[in-house]
């Protein structure tokens, strides 16, 4: 059987440090981007509006669809190449136009529908598909995307402490807010469209981002067990990340191989999702390597244990090793 990385011994703790001042710049580089061209775009399902996309027989200018539309009343439009050159998606964001969708979209459709046949000639122009949401449903949708990150970000604290230790649980769920941060910055920055896809694609990565850190923080507290005297908790996690890389190098391959197959085969519509899936496998894989345990080693070092089981035994010897602020309690354990 292939075996990748086996019995590895890589300091990866070490460099916390560079990889702290990598993503500070990521994400500061995200907020300046956010300071000078705004929020981030929302696509038709939160914005409220009409969405269709239409065929032409041969390639428009899109200069002459655009003054078709505004001719039609229908102003403030998005018009997109959506694939070949006969395709585009028009995207009706005018706020009268939004208004008049909770009375019914059907006719906004029927008026550029209309438009485009009278421009370009009856037949030439054919309606792929139309969509439509309200402004009530698009501002629902958005609160409702933010609850959901919310609720992901709380059960996986709640999980991480019973099934571990509070520290490993909040350790985890900073380690899931630098991911939604650095996936934010880089959605912002690549002008991603925000639509229900992407947000299934950002709760899709908590989910694999957490799974991650969890299975290195299992072998971290099998680790601590066995720990050897004088050994400190950065040199246990470094062992722990170095045991489960063999596991997590497959794993991430396989991901990262099936989103960039989504993302140059799927087409326009998946296409939001596959992007920022592939860009998450990365930063699940970096925040579980250099985030998770950084700010474990921090958290002990600030809230160190005071029981006397074994794990905590190890710990806090852990952290006085490394430096930390352990209890005098935690000393004697340590020099037993």
């Amino acid at each position: 059987m292939l075996r990748i990385f086996h019995n590895t011994k890589y300091e990866f703790v070490k460099h916390w440090r560079l990889a702290a001042m990598l993503t500070i710049a990521f994400i500061v580089l995200g907020l300046v981007t956010f300071g000078i061209t705004g929020g981030v775009k929302y696509s038709i399902d939160f914005t409220g509006g009409t969405l269709m996309q239409v065929q032409f027989k041969q390639a428009p200018d899109v200069a002459v669809v655009r003054s078709t539309l505004d001719k039609a009343g229908i102003t403030g439009s998005e018009i997109q190449q959506y694939g070949t050159a006969t395709e585009y998606t028009i995207r009706a964001r005018d706020e009268k136009q939004v208004e008049a969708q909770d009375a019914g979209a059907e006719g906004i459709s029927k008026l550029i529908s209309s438009a485009l046949q009278q421009q370009f000639g009856e037949g030439n122009v054919t309606v792929v598909r139309t969509e439509a949401v309200g402004p009530k449903v698009g501002s629902e949708l958005r609160a409702g995307a933010f609850t959901a990150m919310l609720i992901a970000s709380l059960f996986t604290l709640m999980y991480l402490a019973i099934r571990f230790d509070w520290r490993f649980g909040a350790a985890a769920v900073l380690s899931t807010a630098h991911d939604i941060l650095l996936t934010l910055a880089f959605i912002k920055m690549f002008n991603v469209e925000v639509s229900l896809t992407v947000v299934a694609a950002i709760l899709t990565l908590l989910g694999y981002s957490a799974n991650d850190t969890i299975i290195i923080f299992d072998r971290v507290r099998e680790d601590l067990k066995k720990r050897a005297k004088g050994e400190s908790l950065a040199q246990v996690l470094d062992r722990a990340i170095n045991e489960t890389l063999p596991r997590s190098v497959m794993t991430h391959a396989t991901v990262l191989a099936s989103t960039l197959a989504l993302l140059l085969l799927a087409g326009e519509i998946i296409r939001p999702f596959a992007l920022v899936m592939t860009f998450g496998v990365f930063v699940a894989t970096f925040s579980s390597i250099y985030v998770a345990g950084p700010f474990l080693i921090w958290i002990e070092s600030r809230y160190p244990r005071t029981t006397s089981d074994s794990t905590s035994r190890a710990v806090n010897a852990g952290n006085d090793a490394a430096g930390g602020k352990g209890s005098r309690k935690a000393e004697r354990l340590a020099a037993r």
